[in-house]
């Protein structure tokens, strides 16, 4: 079930140090609190199984690989699958384009949905791309920071200060995330955008088991 809810963002700075950053060496053996449920010493790497992971890789590569032959070189399209879910972001030049961007995508084998929030706008600066991978890394070194969040759970795509948040997350899950990036002073950030397919409780419990065995 796709979650698509956009949270408006105070401006502010968030410092990013090397000590967050050391976290992800150390968070595969830090105790780790999923939907309610402590983890000690284990950690669930994906969400999804290995073929729909590597099914994602080959829907970004396909899809981005013939949309740059089928749309002006001054556009700017990205394209993030998680669990076949397809995010497209960036901007195009009419909403002919953008059209057109959408069904491709849609035609590709595999792809179970589409959500297009390609922006009719001008390409985004070499200077807008680099900031936007800052705040895309500062979110993440964040959440592998905080305990009660499993941050290899959660997919960030940043696109012109608008960060879009991917995954299979319950509900609670999901809006402790948005949550806590809404409130942060991570600094860039315009909005916050949940595109979660968003799991049950007893879905996760399935999720988690294997990893307990």
């Amino acid at each position: 079930m796709k979650n698509l809810a956009v949270h408006p963002f105070p401006m502010g700075r968030w410092a990013l140090t090397l000590t967050t950053l050391a976290l992800t060496q150390l968070s595969a053996c830090a105790p780790l609190v999923i939907g309610g449920t402590a983890l000690a010493g284990k950690a669930v790497i994906d969400r999804r199984t290995v073929g729909i992971q590597v099914e994602d890789e080959a829907i970004e590569l396909r899809s981005e690989s013939g949309l740059k032959g089928a749309l002006p070189k001054n556009t700017n399209v990205k394209v993030s699958s998680y669990n076949r879910m397809v995010l497209l972001t960036g901007q195009v030049n009419s909403e002919n384009e953008r059209s057109l961007a959408e069904r491709f995508v849609k035609s590709q084998d595999n792809v179970k949905t589409v959500v297009n929030d390609l922006a009719i706008a001008p390409e985004s600066t070499l200077t807008q791309r680099a900031k936007d991978r800052v705040i895309t890394a500062e979110i993440r070194a964040m959440l592998i920071g905080t305990k009660d969040i499993h941050a290899s759970a959660v997919h960030v795509v940043t696109q012109s200060g608008v960060v879009y948040l991917m995954g299979r997350l319950t509900e609670a899950e999901g809006n402790r995330v948005s949550q806590l990036i809404s409130t942060s002073q991570i600094s860039g950030i315009q909005k916050v955008v949940k595109v979660f397919d968003t799991i049950t409780e007893d879905d996760l419990k399935r999720l988690v088991a294997p990893s307990l065995r």
